[in-house]
């Protein structure tokens, strides 16, 4: 017995992306943006956040979902950029999340800029690795990952990607925190022990 299946249900559009490479930014969709005051609770220093908002509720950062259908056989995909600049002594950063789909992993491409990409599992396992210009970060399956910029002049721009079905899970790292932080030590970026961590 033949099964035939018609175009219409098999074909997808293909998609092209415009990125600019020296700001991340793309004129095809509007970026989702998170000012300070969407993120005061995550800073170690949440009196230095109120302060600052008090005088600008400044843009930490903002990224580029393409709209990708959210199954297992696409890939998700956009440009990140974190903006430079510092809450006290910890540097500016995303919110953070794991996956809803736990055993998922990530891609991220540096494009310019400078920073870390902060790592960790259920388990308790932390690692980071450094974002550098050209230079690709693998986040493994059920890690949680936030970036954070170390420049005190430049966004750092990244290329993610990840599997279609994914999913975001922020409300884990909202509640709990990440085991570190990175703060500036005599002008070096240094990973501490976060004194909010709610484990």
């Amino acid at each position: 017995m033949t099964t035939t299946t018609s175009a219409a249900a098999t074909t997808v559009a293909a998609t092209v992306t415009p990125f600019d490479l020296s700001t991340g930014l793309s004129a095809a969709r509007e970026p989702l943006r998170r000012t300070l005051s969407a993120m005061t609770s995550m800073y170690a220093d949440a009196q230095a956040a109120q302060d600052w908002i008090e005088r600008e509720d400044v843009l930490v950062y903002e990224f580029y979902d393409m709209g990708v259908p959210q199954t297992s056989g696409d890939v998700a995909y956009g440009t990140s950029i974190v903006y430079p600049g510092k809450v006290g002594d910890e540097y500016f950063m995303t919110k953070g999340h794991f996956h809803t789909v736990l055993d998922t992993g990530e891609i991220y491409f540096c494009l310019s800029g400078e920073g870390y990409m902060l790592m960790e599992n259920p388990e308790g396992d932390v690692q980071w690795a450094q974002f550098v210009p050209g230079q690709a970060v693998y986040v493994p399956r059920r890690y949680a990952h936030r970036s954070i910029n170390t420049s005190s002049s430049e966004p750092l721009i990244t290329f993610f990607g990840f599997p279609g079905h994914a999913g975001h899970d922020y409300g884990t790292i909202e509640q709990k925190g990440f085991r570190k932080l990175c703060i500036d030590v005599e002008g070096r970026p240094t990973f501490v022990d976060n004194p909010k961590w709610a484990g």
